[in-house]
């Protein structure tokens, strides 16, 4: 290739040949001129020869810097190459030696095992089968060793860390659930709904403390006060009485109407509430009976406490302990949440734990779930941790102090015993105690029961009050006896 561009450069390298004209003697005749065509000055075409050989010359030398490069490395291969077959033989070399040193290592421990099988007169699997046995026996005493060790300390412990997790988890069940004890209040926007509410000579005010049997109380500020002892009959007034506010229309007979009317949606209102409880503690889709027996919560007490708000207070504090001691959260909170689901369900008999348990059984709740509920008062013994768990912070919850008190307890007792004796009267449709029980409001059925009538029954109920009620004090007995009438008349066509 080189020799070629070389050639190629040496000629056109050449100076171009001048040819000259011979002129001749004899005469010639004149022609026509003709115009030659316009060429090229040879100073030019010379100038891009000259051009065109600088660039060979360059390129002649690019190939020959890297013809020496190219034989430079090859060099430098070669004796790569020469190196790496000296180290492949060293290796080779080493390898066989050390092939043939482990096998000699095999031969002499082969040597060695079956010396001392001689001398120990055991086989291989007989020496480590004893050594295995002497390992696990040494292991065994250690480990009852330390099993002691640790349950010492725990002993020494206990009672502190008891302590430690009950006081974190009590301040997981703080709660800012409000429930209401024996007063409701009611708002009013000016004096004159009040004078509505009374109505001409208080006849608005007696149809709606009968109706509903709360007593309301009313002073110089723009606030209705409902009191009783039963926390459901005096949520159905205070929603009736709101009712009764918006609407504007309050007599007598739109008062019958409308406690009627909320008696009937109280099955929504239990819905509600047993909603706001569920979400409270962190549970649910629970079947809707379920969250309406929950909601029930609200209007039941135990020794002064509000059922409900026990129930959000202890599932916290269930949740918090369960988490400490790595038990199933989720058994501990639905064994919580429905532990004393008993206590408002009046239409069975049974202790409410019986009870209880029963009702939850139709809804399928998981075994350890039923055990949580049935265990939570050490009726039975404790199957598994979580129901220990309940048993624990229900125990926290009602006996801190200020939980329960009681004095409430023994008051709606009371209450309640009133109006049973009075029920227990042939011809009574309905009853209210008032004033803890020193104000007794009896309604009769007008058709079992006449004006001479009546007399007899009251004074047979104060009877009763004196001997099985144990009332020290006054009891006032007002008994109401109504006859209504009714009448419709249909206008005839009149032409």
């Amino acid at each position: 290739m080189f020799k070629g561009l070389k050639s190629l450069v040496s000629r056109f390298g050449k100076k171009p040949q001048v040819v000259k004209a011979v002129v001749r003697s004899r005469p010639v005749k004149p022609r026509p001129v003709k115009k030659a065509r316009e060429v090229a000055p040879a100073p030019i075409i010379t100038q891009e020869f000259r051009q065109r050989e600088l660039k060979l010359v360059k390129l002649l030398e690019q190939a020959g810097q890297r013809e020496k490069e190219i034989e430079r490395r090859a060099s430098a291969l070669s004796e790569k190459e020469k190196y790496l077959d000296n180290r492949e033989q060293t290796v080779t070399g080493r390898e066989k030696e050390l092939s043939q040193r482990s096998n000699e290592a095999e031969e002499l421990r082969k040597k060695q095992l079956a010396t001392l099988e001689r001398i120990a007169a055991l086989t291989r699997g007989e020496a480590r089968e004893s050594l295995t046995k002497a390992v696990e026996k040494e292991l065994i005493t250690w480990q009852a060793k330390k099993i002691e060790e640790v349950k010492e300390a725990i002993k020494a412990n206990e009672e502190e860390l008891s302590q430690e997790i009950l006081s974190e988890c009590l301040r997981h069940g703080v709660t800012d659930y409000v429930a209401g004890y024996t007063v409701s209040s009611v708002e009013l926007a000016n004096e004159n709904v009040k004078g509505k509410i009374i109505g001409r000579e208080g006849r608005n005010i007696r149809a709606f403390e009968k109706a509903t049997g709360v007593e309301l109380e009313l002073d110089e500020t723009n606030e209705v006060r409902l009191s009783s002892f039963d926390s459901l009959r005096r949520e159905i007034a205070k929603i009736a009485l709101q009712k009764l506010v918006r609407d504007g229309r309050i007599q007598p007979s739109r008062i019958e109407e409308v406690v009627a009317q909320t008696k009937t949606q109280m099955d929504k209102i239990l819905l509600e509430e047993g909603k706001k409880i569920c979400q409270a503690v962190g549970v649910y889709h629970l079947p809707v009976e379920i969250i309406k027996t929950i909601g029930s919560f609200k209007y039941r007490f135990s020794y002064g406490q509000n059922l409900a708000v026990h129930t959000i207070e202890e599932t916290k504090m269930g949740v918090a302990v369960a988490q400490e001691l790595k038990a199933d959260v989720k058994v501990v909170r639905l064994g919580c949440l429905l532990h004393d689901i008993g206590k408002v369900i009046t239409d069975e008999d049974g202790s409410h734990i019986e009870t209880g348990v029963s009702f939850l059984k139709q809804f399928n709740f998981p075994p350890k779930v039923l055990a949580c509920v049935e265990e939570h008062h050490e009726d039975k013994p404790f199957s598994c941790i979580e129901s220990s768990i309940v048993w624990i912070v229900d125990a926290a919850s009602g006996s801190r102090p200020g939980a329960r008190y009681q004095a409430h307890e023994e008051y709606l007792k009371r209450m309640t015993k009133i109006e049973e004796i009075v029920r227990s009267n042939s011809g009574v449709a309905d009853v209210a105690a008032y004033q803890a029980g020193r104000e007794i409001r009896v309604v009769v059925e007008p058709e079992k029961v006449s004006d001479d009538q009546l007399t007899v029954l009251i004074n047979k109920i104060g009877r009763q009050l004196d001997e099985e009620a144990k009332w020290a004090g006054q009891i006032k007995i007002t008994g109401i006896r109504e006859v209504r009438v009714q009448s419709t008349v249909v206008a005839k066509n009149r032409n």
